[in-house]
């Protein structure tokens, strides 16, 4: 589960605008004013800005059968996170699943992410106690979850506060108070992440999955058929400067104007959305709705789209 968002607004003149539809699907790149540059993807695994309850402070060796009072700590960079009653982070893991609650973090999956025991877990402040639940692992030993997500803690995290299993494989995601995926607030407008389902996808800046519509047009020019209602289920990303994207492909990057005269960013000049369907990072529930609507790779390619 790994993580780690700025926009830039653009205003584009009628004149760059026909200048850049001219790049589709052609080497020569926008202007410079267009371009939104390129670094290549990080490593989310091993973030490790200390939470400000219990920074640095060293986390007593905690015996494996418990969690006691579980309360909330704010991190930096991630914001609020859950962690048990010695300050250790507690994580989730996306290739488990909350309904049913199950935990596929077995054998030396869970010596390096041991499962936190339910038996004397308990809600402190900020913690909901409804959200608070339990599962039966294969060796008959009960696993607490939060929200139905099987929680955990990281071997690598030795102090009250360390967050250093956030985002390790793109699959392993601290806690918020809400049982959803805590993200990093410092991700690019536009970054990659690795799907456990998909593979590597767009996300925004919150961390939301970036979609493409199977009835858009990108070339001699994009064109978005997304309007009045649809984009109100289907929101378009606004222009966001190449500078503050990560992984993203630079050919046929730019922005065009819709209908409406608002700019849409495109990555190889087909336009992109989010959804509003999808209401945590890491969701993809608009993937293949319609048979239309699909997930986009840095290259702006549909994941998993019927071959026309």
């Amino acid at each position: 589960m790994k993580t780690s968002w700025r926009t830039a607004s653009l205003v584009v003149s009628a004149a760059a605008v026909l200048t850049l539809t001219t790049a589709c699907g052609q080497d020569t790149q926008p202007p410079s004013s267009q371009n939104v540059g390129i670094t290549a993807p990080g490593d989310l695994g091993g973030i490790g800005s200390g939470a400000q309850a219990g920074q640095n402070s060293p986390a007593p060796s905690q015996p494996a059968n418990t969690a006691g009072q579980l309360n909330v700590a704010t991190d930096a960079k991630l914001g609020k996170v859950v962690t048990d009653e010695l300050g250790l982070t507690l994580y989730r893991f996306d290739q488990d699943s909350a309904k049913p609650a199950k935990s596929n973090c077995d054998g030396d999956c869970a010596k390096t992410w041991p499962p936190v025991p339910a038996d004397d877990a308990s809600a402190g402040e900020g913690i909901d106690k409804a959200l608070l639940g339990e599962i039966t692992r294969a060796d008959g030993t009960k696993q607490l979850t939060v929200d139905g997500w099987p929680a955990y803690r990281y071997v690598k995290d030795v102090n009250a506060g360390d967050v250093k299993g956030q985002g390790v494989g793109g699959k392993w995601f601290a806690f918020t108070p809400e049982g959803k995926k805590a993200q990093s607030a410092d991700l690019p407008g536009l970054s990659t992440r690795e799907d456990a389902k998909l593979g590597e996808i767009v996300v925004d800046e919150k961390g939301m999955t970036v979609y493409r519509f199977m009835k858009d047009e990108a070339w001699p020019e994009p064109v978005s058929n997304c309007t009045g209602e649809c984009v109100k289920k289907w929101p378009v990303v606004s222009p966001v400067d190449f500078d503050d994207t990560k992984g993203i492909q630079k050919k046929g990057y730019m922005t065009f104007a819709r209908p409406d005269g608002a700019e849409q960013q495109t990555i190889n000049c087909w336009p992109i959305y989010t959804f509003a369907g999808d209401k945590a990072p890491g969701d993809t529930n608009g993937q293949g709705v319609g048979g239309t609507w699909y997930a986009v790779r840095p290259d702006g390619k549909p994941v998993g789209a019927p071959e026309k």
